[in-house]
């Protein structure tokens, strides 16, 4: 059984705690929070030790568990690695492209197993999804969210957008040719909502809008590919697939089929619904942290890939940086 650690008892590093408590991989050894009053609460709540400082900590784990705020993975991810502790640290993987540069070369010196938590590559309905991604060639996300002040310290790129940014990266087999951006600061002062499109030198583009100043919540992304159309709604958990196929003899006069004209043959147009399954997408990707290092194998979501989520990510900040749309400051504008 692994011992394991956890850095940081905010909102979501309690909902580790909660889970690494029921995963049977895992001997969750305790915790580290700098704030006094919430680490007395989390320990008594879970019923686990609240160690006084992060040496201690490492000294009685094998891996550690970083759900600390983003300005400071990089630090307490360096701590964990120059003693050989394998790590899952949350996204984004680090504060800067520079810090994840150097992560990865002393993840790599030690031979330790590092899995980024970009957790929407666990969500049920995307991993319903999987088996119809034949080159997806257009790509569609929204990833809408209402205000709240929480968060607002990064940008709505960071903040939001990187889970789609992770998503696309994981089905386009392709190097980005382009990216253009805008985006408008709204309530914070960096960007509230922003809009990206990414261009591979494979001809596939996606189009990518993150808001945290929406009505309502969602997070759905479409996925256009020769012959299909996949939708997935990651806040619903709902896979949907259009697909058209040739027409083998005569047609079911019930079904739905499309002429294409010019002598070719007749498609009919299939709908799925792909079972999803009733999983916890932070409990499955702890888990596979645990059977990454149990059996040498390379984790589901790599150091590598946190880096390359980044990389576009600071890239889309780039082009918002130099787009004459983009607004710095308090509210001085609207957004229809």
């Amino acid at each position: 059984m692994l011992k394991i650690g956890v850095l940081g008892a905010g909102h979501l590093g309690r909902i580790h705690i909660k889970l690494l408590k029921e995963i049977e991989s895992f001997e969750l050894v305790g915790f580290f929070d700098p704030d006094p009053n919430r680490s007395q609460e989390t320990a008594q709540e879970f019923g686990i030790t609240a160690f006084s400082d992060i040496d201690s900590l490492l000294h009685e784990v094998d891996a550690v568990d970083i759900v600390t705020p983003t300005l400071s993975h990089f630090e307490c991810a360096e701590k964990a690695v120059r003693q050989s502790k394998h790590i899952f640290i949350e996204k984004p993987i680090t504060n800067t492209v520079e810090e994840a540069k150097k992560l990865i070369g002393l993840c790599h010196e030690a031979n330790v197993k590092v899995q980024v938590g970009h957790v929407e590559r666990f969500n049920p309905a995307f991993a319903a999804a999987q088996d119809y991604f034949k080159q997806p060639m257009f790509i569609e996300t929204h990833r809408l969210a209402q205000f709240n002040p929480r968060g607002t310290d990064v940008s709505v790129v960071l903040d939001l957008m990187i889970h789609d940014i992770d998503i696309v990266l994981s089905v386009v087999n392709s190097n980005i040719k382009r990216i253009n951006a805008s985006g408008v600061a709204v309530v914070s002062e960096t960007p509230d909502i922003a809009n990206a499109r990414i261009e591979f030198d494979n001809g596939c583009v996606a189009n990518l809008t993150a808001s945290r100043i929406s009505l309502k919540n969602m997070r759905k992304s479409r996925f256009f590919q020769r012959d299909a159309y996949i939708s997935v709604d990651f806040l619903e958990r709902k896979t949907e697939i259009v697909r058209l196929k040739d027409v083998d003899g005569v047609p079911d006069p019930l079904s739905v089929t499309i002429d294409p004209g010019h002598g070719k043959p007749l498609k009919q147009i299939y709908f799925d619904t792909p079972k999803v399954d009733e999983t916890n997408a932070i409990k499955e990707e702890l888990t596979t942290f645990a059977a990454a290092i149990n059996n040498n194998d390379t984790p589901r979501v790599t150091i590598e890939d946190g880096y390359n989520a980044l990389d576009v990510a600071n890239k889309v900040l780039e082009k918002l940086r130099l787009s004459p749309n983009f607004i710095s400051g308090q509210l001085e504008n609207s957004i229809g």
